[in-house]
């Protein structure tokens, strides 16, 4: 018998078939070539009546809408964390054009949903705010790309459509004002927040009293800001907060009822729609920003 170790086939990944690829390998070349046409296309001014970029894009003409599967990310991501993130170091520099393909020269977003999971209610509100320029916020690294492919293949699947929406990565607990002026929102969104239960986390919670005073600074008098959860105590945390807040207060039952935007946020994120399957309960609160005080 020979003491000779038997060599082992090589086996050429080339000759397994796709479907017998470990998950892992697929969720990576699926994102490498998703990062591919994203950079060609993201900055793409999409005309109907115009040869884009984006109908080119495959052999069939059309950009399919991304796969939640291949874009895991964990549920949340620590606001205090060193995230590398890039951002204007004021309003005035930040460049929307690149996105907002159809943008006028006086245009400027006045509408944010901040943390905007996997855009839900940009895409619901786009058709709902036609001549509003909304933006989503988003911290996390795969979703962010999620919603960013996702309006992609709307806009080439839809032509002349959601031009009003876009999303960039970004920490709104820390760098909102590098983005937006004093009283250049309408409408902010808080959705399905991170609750952060325990008691040394509450001062990560996305509403304190110090941000409170900046979405005060950047929401304009007689705008809104929108709060949903299903979390009951963080729901108590929010509302107390806001209503403790001078240039804060609270919008009317009939209003958290009756408002478009307000119906909208409470039907269309992708965590309102779990929480309705799990029978679930969902909790409204919206704040109208007063006037500020003549000094």
């Amino acid at each position: 018998m020979s003491d000779k170790p038997t060599a082992t086939p090589a086996v050429s990944t080339e000759s397994a078939s796709k479907d017998e690829q470990p998950v892992v390998y697929k969720r990576q070349a699926y994102r490498q070539q998703q990062e591919t046409k994203r950079k060609l296309l993201k900055t793409a001014h999409f005309d109907s009546s115009a040869d884009s970029p984006a109908a080119n894009a495959n052999d069939s003409g059309e950009i399919k809408l991304p796969q939640k599967k291949y874009y895991r990310q964990r549920a949340h991501s620590n606001p205090f964390s060193d995230h590398q993130l890039e951002y204007p170091l004021s309003p005035d520099q930040m460049d929307w054009n690149k996105y907002y393909p159809t943008k006028t020269a006086d245009q400027e977003v006045t509408v944010a949903d901040i943390g905007c999971g996997f855009g839900g209610l940009l895409v619901a509100l786009a058709p709902a705010l036609p001549d509003k320029l909304i933006l989503g916020m988003e911290i996390r690294v795969q979703v962010t790309n999620y919603v960013e492919d996702r309006i992609i293949a709307l806009r080439q699947q839809h032509p002349g459509q959601y031009n009003n929406i876009a999303v960039l990565r970004g920490n709104a607990m820390k760098f909102l004002p590098n983005f937006f002026k004093q009283g250049q929102l309408e409408k902010i969104f808080f959705c399905f927040p991170d609750p952060h239960f325990k008691q040394r986390k509450h001062k990560a919670r996305i509403v304190t009293t110090t941000l409170a005073s900046e979405y005060a600074y950047v929401v304009r008098p007689g705008g809104v800001v929108y709060t949903i959860t299903d979390v009951e105590d963080l729901h108590i945390w929010m509302r107390d907060h806001l209503q403790a807040h001078p240039l804060f207060e609270r919008c009317s039952e009939e209003f958290e009822r009756e408002d478009e935007c307000a119906k909208i946020m409470y039907v269309n994120t992708e965590e309102g729609k779990k929480v309705e399957r799990n029978k679930g309960s969902k909790f409204v609160a919206c704040f109208r920003r007063l006037e500020n005080p003549v000094v």
